[in-house]
């Protein structure tokens, strides 16, 4: 697999975390959390982000509910996750975020926002199963 670069979001409707990592390294790292009030503003940050990172691919996690089955925050992170390669042509893919806000919270202590830990957590898992796969 060729060296990519990956963004990562953690999409939530008032603030938005990001990652970055790449596949040479499968390391996945905090970069920065938005905190968008408009649509407009939502998607200005996140094209200024794509195309400071040129990024290869997006994951965006995908909230699940404990048993893995679909809940209403799926529908609006899969739209997101919709909204970003319709609107940029970026490859989108979505990954299992179940417990990455907590387990952002572990490393952090529960008096910050995690938002951009918890999509790091998040991509760190998506290159994991990379590193699986091959």
């Amino acid at each position: 697999m060729p060296d990519s670069t990956l963004l990562a979001f953690d999409y939530g409707t008032k603030k938005i975390g990001v990652a970055i990592g790449n596949t040479l390294t499968r390391q996945a790292r905090p970069l920065d959390i938005l905190f968008p009030v408009t649509r407009e503003q939502r998607f200005a940050a996140i094209a200024s982000l794509l195309n400071e990172w040129q990024p290869d691919k997006v994951v965006v996690g995908l909230p699940l509910a404990t048993d893995g089955s679909e809940q209403y925050a799926s529908l609006r992170c899969r739209r997101f996750a919709n909204q970003l390669h319709g609107r940029f042509g970026v490859e989108t893919v979505l990954v299992d975020e179940r417990g990455s806000s907590m387990e952002a919270q572990q490393m952090l202590g529960n008096n910050t926002d995690d938002d951009a830990v918890a999509a790091a957590v998040i991509l760190q898992r998506y290159l994991d199963g990379l590193a699986q796969s091959s």
